[in-house]
C-alpha cells in the first residue's frame, strides 16, 4: 500500500447472478462513500467516444433531501448502486459453504485521496443525488445500503445505469393518494400538497359531495374530473382564498377539514344544479369539468365566501342564486365565450394553460362581480 493511500474493509455479502455475474451488498457511512466513488456523467471525449453516463447533479432535488437528512428521523432505504473496478477484492468466510450462490464475507476496497475521478474505485450508477445530500448535509455519518458488482468495463456500467433510470415513474394520481396517510419527512414540494390531496380524497369519497365518484384517482381510474384539476383550485384557495381563512382559523384540524369539503360541496353542488346538462359530460364534450373550467370556477368560489364574510358557510340556495345571474354567459359545451374588447372564443378551444385559465377565471369574476356585487365593479 502507497504513501497517502486509504482503505475499508466492509462485511458484504456476495450474490452469484448467470454466468460469471456478481453482485455484492454492503453498507457504509455514505460520506465514507463519497470519498472514493466518483460520478461519472455524460462528456464526450470524440465522435464516437461516448464516455460516463450520468446525468449532471439537480441542485434543487439535493437540497430536499439534504433537508430530510438534517430532520429529526430520516431514512433512506433505497440502495445505492456502484460499479466497483478489479482492484476491489472480496474474502469469502471460510467457514461458509464455497459452492453456494449465496456468500458471505468482506470487500476490502483500496483509493487514493488525491486520484482524479476516473482513478476512483468505485463509481455511481444510481443514486447520484441521494450520496450528495449526504455529502452536504451536516451530520456525522449516515450509514447506507450499497449494490454493487465488480467491473472495468464502462459499457456494462452505462447498461446498467439505463436499465435502472429506464423504469417508468410512479404515477402522480397514485403519489397524490398516498401523500395524506404520510410523516412529516416528505420534501418540500410534496408536504405542499398533502392537505389538497386530502381534501380532493374527501370530496370523492363523500356521499353528499357532487364530486362523489367522479374524480379520477389511482384507484378510481373511472373518474371523469382530473384529480390534479381538483388539486389546482384547492391549492389557490388554500392560498388566497377561503380555504385559508378557514385554516387560519381556531379549531381542531379535522373538524377544519369538514368545514372546508362542506365549503367546496355547496358550492359545487350550485354548480352541478345551474349547469346539469354540462355537469354530466366528460371534460373533452364540455369545459365546466374541464382543468381550466374547475379551476376559473375556484375563483368564483372564493369571491363568493368573500362577499358573504362567512367563512364560505352561504347556503346552496344562496350560491345557486347568484351563479344564475351569469350562467346566460356561459360557454360549457356550445357556442362562443365573449371575452370582450372584441375577443370571443369558441368553447371548446378553451384549454388548460395559464394563458386560457387566466382569461376565463377574470371573465367570470368580472361578470360575477358585475351582476352580483357591482358596488365593487369600478373598485376592479
Amino acid at each position: 500500500m502507497s504513501k497517502g493511500t486509504r482503505s475499508v474493509e466492509v462485511p458484504a455479502i456476495r450474490v452469484r447472478q448467470g454466468e460469471g455475474r456478481e453482485v455484492f451488498s454492503f453498507a457504509i457511512d455514505g460520506k465514507l462513500l463519497s470519498k472514493f466513488a466518483a460520478v461519472s456523467r455524460i462528456r464526450s471525449g470524440g465522435v464516437e467516444d461516448l464516455q460516463g453516463y450520468q446525468r449532471a447533479e439537480v441542485l434543487s432535488h439535493i437540497g430536499e433531501i439534504r433537508r430530510y437528512l438534517e430532520s429529526e428521523a430520516p431514512i433512506l432505504p433505497n440502495a445505492i448502486v456502484v460499479a466497483l473496478t478489479p482492484t476491489v477484492v472480496f474474502t469469502p468466510d471460510k467457514r461458509a459453504d464455497q459452492a453456494c450462490d449465496v456468500m458471505p464475507g468482506s470487500l476490502r476496497i483500496t483509493w487514493d485521496p488525491v486520484a482524479q475521478p476516473h482513478e476512483r474505485p468505485a463509481w455511481i450508477g444510481d443514486g447520484q443525488q441521494r450520496l450528495a445530500a449526504i455529502r452536504e448535509a451536516q451530520i456525522g455519518a449516515f450509514p447506507i445500503c450499497v449494490t454493487a458488482f465488480i467491473t472495468a468495463d464502462e459499457d456494462l456500467q452505462r447498461e446498467q445505469f439505463l436499465l435502472l433510470n429506464n423504469t417508468k415513474p410512479l404515477p402522480k394520481s397514485l403519489i397524490y393518494e398516498l401523500l395524506p396517510g404520510t410523516g412529516d419527512g416528505l420534501p418540500v414540494a410534496l408536504a405542499k400538497k398533502r392537505l389538497p390531496a386530502a381534501l380532493t380524497r374527501m370530496l370523492n369519497e363523500s356521499t353528499e359531495s357532487p364530486f362523489h365518484g367522479r374524480i379520477k384517482l389511482a384507484t378510481n381510474p373511472a373518474g371523469v374530473v382530473r384529480d390534479n384539476s381538483v388539486m389546482r383550485m384547492i391549492e389557490h384557495s388554500l392560498t388566497d382564498g377561503a380555504l385559508l381563512r378557514i385554516r387560519l382559523g381556531n379549531g381542531d384540524e379535522d373538524v377544519k377539514q369538514r368545514f372546508m369539503v362542506k365549503l367546496v360541496n355547496t358550492f359545487w353542488s350550485a354548480v352541478r344544479d345551474i349547469w346539469p346538462e354540462a355537469w354530466r359530460l366528460p371534460p373533452r364534450k364540455s369545459r365546466l369539468l374541464h382543468g381550466a373550467g374547475v379551476v376559473s370556477l375556484g375563483f368564483v368560489m372564493d369571491e363568493m365566501a368573500e362577499l358573504h364574510q362567512t367563512d364560505g358557510r352561504y347556503s346552496h340556495e344562496q350560491a345557486k342564486s347568484e351563479l344564475a345571474l351569469i350562467a346566460d354567459r356561459c360557454a360549457w359545451t356550445t357556442g362562443r365565450w365573449p371575452f370582450g374588447e372584441g375577443r370571443e372564443c369558441p368553447w371548446n378551444e378553451i384549454q388548460n394553460t395559464s394563458h386560457d385559465v387566466n382569461l376565463l377565471s377574470n371573465f367570470l369574476l368580472r361578470e360575477y362581480r358585475t351582476r352580483v356585487r357591482p358596488s365593487l365593479t369600478t373598485a376592479h
